[in-house]
Protein backbone atom coordinates (compact mmCIF):
# COMPACT_ATOMS: atom_id res chain seq x y z
CA UNK A 1 0.00 0.00 0.00
CA UNK A 2 1.49 3.38 -0.63
CA UNK A 3 1.72 6.07 1.28
CA UNK A 4 -0.76 8.49 -0.64
CA UNK A 5 -3.22 6.12 -0.74
CA UNK A 6 -2.76 5.59 3.05
CA UNK A 7 -3.01 8.98 3.56
CA UNK A 8 -6.42 9.58 2.19
CA UNK A 9 -7.81 6.32 4.18
CA UNK A 10 -6.84 8.75 6.97
CA UNK A 11 -8.53 11.66 5.69
CA UNK A 12 -11.77 9.67 4.84
CA UNK A 13 -12.13 8.06 8.44
CA UNK A 14 -10.72 11.71 10.25
CA UNK A 15 -13.92 13.32 7.86
CA UNK A 16 -16.52 10.96 8.82
CA UNK A 17 -15.66 10.31 12.17
CA UNK A 18 -15.35 14.07 12.91
CA UNK A 19 -18.91 14.14 12.03
CA UNK A 20 -19.81 11.71 14.51
CA UNK A 21 -17.83 13.61 17.30
CA UNK A 22 -19.08 16.96 16.08
CA UNK A 23 -22.43 15.74 16.37
CA UNK A 24 -21.89 14.25 19.73
CA UNK A 25 -21.11 17.64 21.14
CA UNK A 26 -23.82 19.84 19.02
CA UNK A 27 -26.81 17.69 19.85
CA UNK A 28 -26.84 17.42 23.70
CA UNK A 29 -26.03 21.09 23.49
CA UNK A 30 -28.85 21.68 21.25
CA UNK A 31 -31.36 19.23 23.68
CA UNK A 32 -30.07 21.15 26.85
CA UNK A 33 -31.34 25.23 25.40
CA UNK A 34 -34.23 23.17 24.09
CA UNK A 35 -35.19 22.55 28.06
CA UNK A 36 -34.64 18.55 27.94
CA UNK A 37 -33.07 17.54 31.16
CA UNK A 38 -29.40 15.28 31.88
CA UNK A 39 -30.97 11.94 31.75
CA UNK A 40 -32.70 12.77 27.97
CA UNK A 41 -28.85 13.87 27.04
CA UNK A 42 -27.56 10.80 28.83
CA UNK A 43 -29.89 8.72 26.34
CA UNK A 44 -29.04 10.74 23.80
CA UNK A 45 -25.35 10.04 23.76
CA UNK A 46 -25.37 6.55 24.51
CA UNK A 47 -27.65 6.04 21.04
CA UNK A 48 -24.25 7.02 19.49
CA UNK A 49 -22.78 3.64 20.54
CA UNK A 50 -25.66 1.63 20.53
CA UNK A 51 -25.86 0.86 16.74
CA UNK A 52 -22.36 0.08 16.83
CA UNK A 53 -22.94 -3.04 18.94
CA UNK A 54 -25.81 -4.33 17.03
CA UNK A 55 -24.65 -3.67 13.74
CA UNK A 56 -20.96 -4.65 13.97
CA UNK A 57 -21.53 -7.82 13.13
CA UNK A 58 -24.10 -7.58 9.98
CA UNK A 59 -21.57 -5.03 8.83
CA UNK A 60 -18.68 -7.15 9.32
CA UNK A 61 -20.51 -9.83 7.19
CA UNK A 62 -21.09 -7.22 4.57
CA UNK A 63 -18.03 -5.86 4.29
CA UNK A 64 -16.57 -9.28 3.62
CA UNK A 65 -18.46 -9.84 0.77
CA UNK A 66 -18.61 -6.61 -0.92
CA UNK A 67 -15.36 -4.92 0.12
CA UNK A 68 -14.84 -1.37 0.75
CA UNK A 69 -16.28 0.93 -1.43
CA UNK A 70 -20.41 -0.20 -1.44
CA UNK A 71 -19.98 -0.35 2.20
CA UNK A 72 -18.56 3.14 2.44
CA UNK A 73 -21.23 4.65 0.39
CA UNK A 74 -23.87 3.56 3.05
CA UNK A 75 -22.06 4.35 5.48
CA UNK A 76 -21.68 8.05 3.92
CA UNK A 77 -24.98 8.29 3.33
CA UNK A 78 -25.92 7.60 6.55
CA UNK A 79 -23.76 9.79 8.36
CA UNK A 80 -24.99 12.63 5.76
CA UNK A 81 -28.38 12.14 6.40
CA UNK A 82 -27.81 11.77 10.13
CA UNK A 83 -25.96 15.44 9.97
CA UNK A 84 -28.59 16.73 7.72
CA UNK A 85 -31.70 15.88 10.23
CA UNK A 86 -31.20 18.02 12.72
CA UNK A 87 -30.88 20.77 10.57
CA UNK A 88 -33.99 20.02 8.52
CA UNK A 89 -35.70 19.27 12.12
CA UNK A 90 -33.82 20.44 14.85
CA UNK A 91 -36.19 18.43 17.56
CA UNK A 92 -35.39 15.72 20.43
CA UNK A 93 -36.15 12.82 18.30
CA UNK A 94 -34.33 13.94 15.26
CA UNK A 95 -31.28 14.34 17.42
CA UNK A 96 -31.71 10.84 18.73
CA UNK A 97 -32.01 9.42 14.77
CA UNK A 98 -28.94 11.65 14.23
CA UNK A 99 -27.43 9.75 16.76
CA UNK A 100 -27.91 6.13 15.47
CA UNK A 101 -27.10 6.98 11.77
CA UNK A 102 -23.96 8.36 12.82
CA UNK A 103 -23.05 6.08 15.20
CA UNK A 104 -23.91 3.23 12.98
CA UNK A 105 -22.34 4.87 10.15
CA UNK A 106 -18.48 5.27 11.40
CA UNK A 107 -18.85 1.55 12.98
CA UNK A 108 -18.98 0.99 9.36
CA UNK A 109 -16.80 3.00 8.71
CA UNK A 110 -13.98 1.91 11.01
CA UNK A 111 -14.79 -1.70 9.78
CA UNK A 112 -14.30 -1.20 5.91
CA UNK A 113 -11.68 0.81 6.37
CA UNK A 114 -9.52 -1.81 8.75
CA UNK A 115 -10.27 -4.51 6.60
CA UNK A 116 -9.33 -2.81 3.53
CA UNK A 117 -5.82 -1.76 4.96
CA UNK A 118 -5.31 -5.10 6.57
CA UNK A 119 -5.45 -6.80 3.32
CA UNK A 120 -3.49 -4.08 0.95
CA UNK A 121 -0.81 -4.39 3.66
CA UNK A 122 2.63 -6.66 2.18
CA UNK A 123 4.03 -8.43 5.02
CA UNK A 124 3.54 -8.52 8.71
CA UNK A 125 5.88 -5.42 9.43
CA UNK A 126 3.82 -3.08 7.30
CA UNK A 127 0.99 -4.85 8.29
CA UNK A 128 2.00 -3.04 11.95
CA UNK A 129 3.04 -0.26 10.51
CA UNK A 130 -0.37 0.37 8.35
CA UNK A 131 -2.36 -0.02 11.92
CA UNK A 132 -0.19 2.82 13.38
CA UNK A 133 -0.80 5.35 11.22
CA UNK A 134 -4.81 4.59 10.84
CA UNK A 135 -5.28 4.64 14.33
CA UNK A 136 -4.17 8.10 14.84
CA UNK A 137 -7.59 8.79 12.74
CA UNK A 138 -10.22 8.78 15.43
CA UNK A 139 -7.91 10.89 18.01
CA UNK A 140 -7.57 13.96 15.01
CA UNK A 141 -11.33 13.42 14.19
CA UNK A 142 -11.97 13.29 17.79
CA UNK A 143 -10.29 16.96 18.29
CA UNK A 144 -11.28 18.64 15.03
CA UNK A 145 -15.11 17.34 14.84
CA UNK A 146 -16.12 18.81 18.45
CA UNK A 147 -13.71 21.85 18.09
CA UNK A 148 -15.39 23.20 14.49
CA UNK A 149 -18.98 22.29 16.24
CA UNK A 150 -18.40 24.82 19.26
CA UNK A 151 -16.32 27.03 16.90
CA UNK A 152 -19.37 27.45 14.61
CA UNK A 153 -21.92 27.39 17.82
CA UNK A 154 -20.21 30.07 19.53
CA UNK A 155 -19.53 32.35 16.42
CA UNK A 156 -21.18 31.81 13.59
CA UNK A 157 -24.86 32.93 14.33
CA UNK A 158 -25.90 36.20 15.30
CA UNK A 159 -25.07 35.29 18.75
CA UNK A 160 -23.76 32.82 20.41
CA UNK A 161 -25.68 29.39 20.18
CA UNK A 162 -29.12 30.56 18.48
CA UNK A 163 -31.14 28.75 15.92
CA UNK A 164 -28.37 29.78 12.92
CA UNK A 165 -25.25 28.82 14.26
CA UNK A 166 -26.72 25.46 15.08
CA UNK A 167 -27.90 25.15 11.47
CA UNK A 168 -24.92 26.58 10.31
CA UNK A 169 -22.81 23.38 12.24
CA UNK A 170 -25.15 20.69 11.10
CA UNK A 171 -24.92 21.87 7.63
CA UNK A 172 -20.50 22.40 7.81
CA UNK A 173 -21.18 18.88 9.83
CA UNK A 174 -23.43 16.78 6.84
CA UNK A 175 -20.09 18.28 4.08
CA UNK A 176 -17.87 16.40 6.09
CA UNK A 177 -18.79 12.46 4.78
CA UNK A 178 -19.31 13.99 1.06
CA UNK A 179 -15.38 14.80 1.55
CA UNK A 180 -14.78 11.26 2.87
CA UNK A 181 -16.46 9.78 -0.38
CA UNK A 182 -13.97 11.72 -2.45
CA UNK A 183 -11.08 10.42 -0.45
CA UNK A 184 -12.15 7.06 -0.68
CA UNK A 185 -13.64 6.63 -4.41
CA UNK A 186 -10.29 6.35 -6.34
CA UNK A 187 -8.88 3.79 -3.93
CA UNK A 188 -8.98 0.36 -6.05
CA UNK A 189 -10.17 -2.21 -3.96
CA UNK A 190 -7.99 -5.25 -2.48
CA UNK A 191 -7.92 -8.21 -4.33
CA UNK A 192 -10.66 -10.66 -3.24
CA UNK A 193 -10.03 -13.39 -0.87
CA UNK A 194 -11.79 -16.82 -1.80
CA UNK A 195 -15.60 -16.50 -1.36
CA UNK A 196 -16.97 -17.35 2.15
CA UNK A 197 -18.58 -20.25 2.01
CA UNK A 198 -21.08 -19.98 5.44
CA UNK A 199 -22.63 -23.26 6.51
CA UNK A 200 -26.68 -22.93 7.68
CA UNK A 201 -24.67 -23.92 10.94
CA UNK A 202 -21.88 -20.99 10.84
CA UNK A 203 -21.90 -17.88 13.17
CA UNK A 204 -19.67 -15.57 13.90
CA UNK A 205 -19.47 -16.65 17.51
CA UNK A 206 -17.81 -19.62 15.79
CA UNK A 207 -14.91 -17.64 15.54
CA UNK A 208 -14.57 -17.80 19.42
CA UNK A 209 -13.80 -21.31 18.92
CA UNK A 210 -10.50 -20.55 17.87
CA UNK A 211 -7.85 -20.36 20.59
CA UNK A 212 -5.86 -17.52 20.02
CA UNK A 213 -8.54 -15.23 18.49
CA UNK A 214 -10.45 -16.24 21.55
CA UNK A 215 -7.43 -14.99 24.03
CA UNK A 216 -7.10 -11.53 21.44
CA UNK A 217 -10.39 -10.59 22.02
CA UNK A 218 -10.41 -11.36 26.05
CA UNK A 219 -6.47 -9.25 26.00
CA UNK A 220 -8.24 -6.51 23.70
CA UNK A 221 -11.19 -6.46 26.06
CA UNK A 222 -8.53 -5.71 29.54
CA UNK A 223 -7.37 -3.12 27.62
CA UNK A 224 -10.36 -1.15 26.73
CA UNK A 225 -11.35 -1.46 30.23
CA UNK A 226 -8.25 -0.19 31.44
CA UNK A 227 -8.96 2.64 28.85
CA UNK A 228 -12.38 3.29 30.16
CA UNK A 229 -11.61 2.82 34.01
CA UNK A 230 -8.85 6.12 33.87
CA UNK A 231 -11.47 8.06 31.73
CA UNK A 232 -14.28 7.48 34.29
CA UNK A 233 -12.37 6.99 37.40
CA UNK A 234 -10.01 9.92 37.12
CA UNK A 235 -12.32 12.72 37.53
CA UNK A 236 -13.51 11.06 40.65
CA UNK A 237 -10.09 10.58 42.12
CA UNK A 238 -9.30 14.55 40.97
CA UNK A 239 -12.29 15.49 42.56
CA UNK A 240 -11.43 13.42 45.58
CA UNK A 241 -8.27 14.72 45.91
CA UNK A 242 -9.73 18.32 45.59
CA UNK A 243 -8.46 19.54 42.30
CA UNK A 244 -10.00 21.84 39.54
CA UNK A 245 -12.16 21.10 36.71
CA UNK A 246 -8.93 22.71 34.35
CA UNK A 247 -6.67 20.31 36.17
CA UNK A 248 -8.82 17.21 35.96
CA UNK A 249 -9.13 18.10 32.06
CA UNK A 250 -5.33 18.64 31.30
CA UNK A 251 -4.42 15.21 33.20
CA UNK A 252 -6.96 13.20 30.73
CA UNK A 253 -5.66 15.67 28.03
CA UNK A 254 -2.26 14.40 28.60
CA UNK A 255 -3.39 11.37 28.56
CA UNK A 256 -5.04 11.39 25.20
CA UNK A 257 -2.11 13.23 23.40
CA UNK A 258 0.39 10.56 25.43
CA UNK A 259 -1.78 8.00 22.95
CA UNK A 260 -1.99 9.95 19.70
CA UNK A 261 2.11 10.75 19.85
CA UNK A 262 2.78 7.06 20.68
CA UNK A 263 0.44 6.13 17.68
CA UNK A 264 3.02 8.30 15.24
CA UNK A 265 6.26 6.62 16.54
CA UNK A 266 4.77 2.81 16.22
CA UNK A 267 5.67 2.78 12.57
CA UNK A 268 9.42 2.70 13.74
CA UNK A 269 8.76 0.73 16.52
CA UNK A 270 6.85 -2.04 14.47
CA UNK A 271 9.75 -2.99 12.53
CA UNK A 272 12.19 -3.79 15.61
CA UNK A 273 8.96 -5.35 17.99
CA UNK A 274 6.18 -8.19 17.59
CA UNK A 275 2.77 -7.48 18.35
CA UNK A 276 3.04 -9.40 21.86
CA UNK A 277 6.46 -7.90 22.52
CA UNK A 278 4.23 -4.65 22.53
CA UNK A 279 1.40 -5.92 24.28
CA UNK A 280 3.14 -7.16 27.06
CA UNK A 281 5.39 -4.00 27.78
CA UNK A 282 1.67 -1.93 27.80
CA UNK A 283 0.17 -4.53 30.44
CA UNK A 284 3.24 -4.49 32.60
CA UNK A 285 3.49 -0.61 32.38
CA UNK A 286 -0.38 -0.65 33.00
CA UNK A 287 -0.08 -2.82 36.03
CA UNK A 288 2.32 -0.50 37.29
CA UNK A 289 0.44 2.82 37.03
CA UNK A 290 -2.49 1.47 38.57
CA UNK A 291 -0.92 0.24 41.62
CA UNK A 292 0.57 3.85 41.93
CA UNK A 293 -1.95 6.00 40.80
CA UNK A 294 -4.53 5.85 43.62
CA UNK A 295 -2.33 6.47 45.80
CA UNK A 296 -0.72 10.07 44.21
CA UNK A 297 -2.32 13.46 45.52
CA UNK A 298 0.39 15.98 43.90
CA UNK A 299 -0.94 17.03 40.60
CA UNK A 300 2.15 16.92 38.53
CA UNK A 301 2.82 13.09 39.60
CA UNK A 302 -0.43 12.00 38.42
CA UNK A 303 -0.55 13.52 35.14
CA UNK A 304 3.55 11.68 34.45
CA UNK A 305 1.02 8.69 35.11
CA UNK A 306 -1.59 9.98 33.05
CA UNK A 307 1.07 10.41 30.27
CA UNK A 308 2.60 7.19 30.66
CA UNK A 309 -0.38 5.10 31.06
CA UNK A 310 -1.32 7.25 27.33
CA UNK A 311 1.59 5.72 26.09
CA UNK A 312 1.07 2.26 27.01
CA UNK A 313 -2.63 1.98 26.03
CA UNK A 314 -2.46 4.22 22.94
CA UNK A 315 0.16 1.36 21.69
CA UNK A 316 -2.15 -1.81 21.68
CA UNK A 317 -4.69 -1.16 19.41
CA UNK A 318 -2.80 -1.05 16.13
CA UNK A 319 -0.90 -4.36 17.49
CA UNK A 320 -4.65 -6.09 18.36
CA UNK A 321 -5.49 -5.34 14.67
CA UNK A 322 -2.48 -6.66 12.93
CA UNK A 323 -2.99 -9.94 14.62
CA UNK A 324 -6.15 -10.12 14.13
CA UNK A 325 -5.32 -9.74 10.65
CA UNK A 326 -2.63 -12.58 10.75
CA UNK A 327 -4.57 -15.26 12.23
CA UNK A 328 -8.14 -14.64 11.36
CA UNK A 329 -9.44 -16.44 7.62
CA UNK A 330 -9.22 -14.02 4.84
CA UNK A 331 -12.88 -14.26 4.27
CA UNK A 332 -13.80 -13.75 7.52
CA UNK A 333 -11.84 -10.60 8.68
CA UNK A 334 -14.55 -8.32 8.39
CA UNK A 335 -16.87 -10.58 10.43
CA UNK A 336 -13.81 -10.70 12.81
CA UNK A 337 -13.83 -6.70 12.97
CA UNK A 338 -17.36 -6.38 13.35
CA UNK A 339 -17.42 -9.00 16.33
CA UNK A 340 -14.15 -7.44 18.13
CA UNK A 341 -15.65 -3.60 17.70
CA UNK A 342 -19.47 -5.16 19.14
CA UNK A 343 -17.22 -6.32 22.03
CA UNK A 344 -15.41 -3.34 22.64
CA UNK A 345 -19.22 -0.71 22.96
CA UNK A 346 -21.09 -3.66 24.57
CA UNK A 347 -17.84 -3.27 27.12
CA UNK A 348 -17.88 0.43 26.77
CA UNK A 349 -21.50 1.07 27.82
CA UNK A 350 -21.66 -1.85 30.71
CA UNK A 351 -18.41 -1.48 32.15
CA UNK A 352 -18.74 2.28 33.66
CA UNK A 353 -21.84 1.58 35.25
CA UNK A 354 -19.96 -1.45 37.22
CA UNK A 355 -16.97 0.71 38.15
CA UNK A 356 -19.76 3.29 39.40
CA UNK A 357 -20.99 0.41 41.56
CA UNK A 358 -17.85 -0.60 42.82
CA UNK A 359 -16.40 2.92 43.62
CA UNK A 360 -20.04 3.38 45.96
CA UNK A 361 -18.49 -0.25 47.45
CA UNK A 362 -14.73 0.31 47.50
CA UNK A 363 -14.02 3.67 47.18
CA UNK A 364 -12.96 5.21 43.84
CA UNK A 365 -8.88 3.97 44.56
CA UNK A 366 -10.23 0.74 44.82
CA UNK A 367 -11.43 0.29 41.47
CA UNK A 368 -7.89 1.12 39.79
CA UNK A 369 -7.07 -1.83 42.22
CA UNK A 370 -9.63 -4.06 41.09
CA UNK A 371 -8.77 -3.58 37.44
CA UNK A 372 -5.35 -3.99 38.03
CA UNK A 373 -5.84 -7.26 39.29
CA UNK A 374 -8.29 -8.53 36.55
CA UNK A 375 -5.07 -7.23 34.32
CA UNK A 376 -2.61 -9.30 36.84
CA UNK A 377 -4.49 -12.41 36.06
CA UNK A 378 -4.62 -12.32 32.61
CA UNK A 379 -1.25 -11.76 31.63
CA UNK A 380 -0.31 -14.95 30.81
CA UNK A 381 -3.20 -14.99 28.14
CA UNK A 382 -0.47 -11.74 26.75
CA UNK A 383 2.09 -14.14 27.17
CA UNK A 384 0.75 -16.82 25.27
CA UNK A 385 -0.17 -14.29 21.97
CA UNK A 386 1.74 -15.74 18.84
CA UNK A 387 0.92 -14.69 15.48
CA UNK A 388 1.07 -17.68 12.94
CA UNK A 389 4.95 -17.20 11.87
CA UNK A 390 5.61 -17.24 15.40
CA UNK A 391 3.32 -20.54 15.89
CA UNK A 392 5.74 -22.08 12.62
CA UNK A 393 8.70 -21.09 14.20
Amino acid sequence: MSGAELGRLIAAQVCLHATMAGIRLAAPLLALQQGHGAASVGVLIALFALTQVFLALPAGRYVDRHGLKRPMAMAVTAAFVGALLPLLWPAFPAMCVSALLTGGATGATVIALQRHVGRAAQGTAQLRQVFSWLAIAPAGANFFGPFAAGLLIDHAGSTAGDARAYAICFAFLATLPLACWMLVRPTREAPSAAPAVHAPGTRAWDLLREPMFRRLLFVNWMQSCSWDVHAFVLPLLGHERGLGASVIGTLLGGFAIAAALVRMLLPVLAARATERQVILTSNLVVLAVFALYPLLRDPWAMGACSVLLGFALGAVQPMVMSMLHQITPHHRQGEALGLRLMTINASSVVMPLLFGSLGALIGVAGVFWVVGAVMAVGTPAVRGLQAPDEQRG
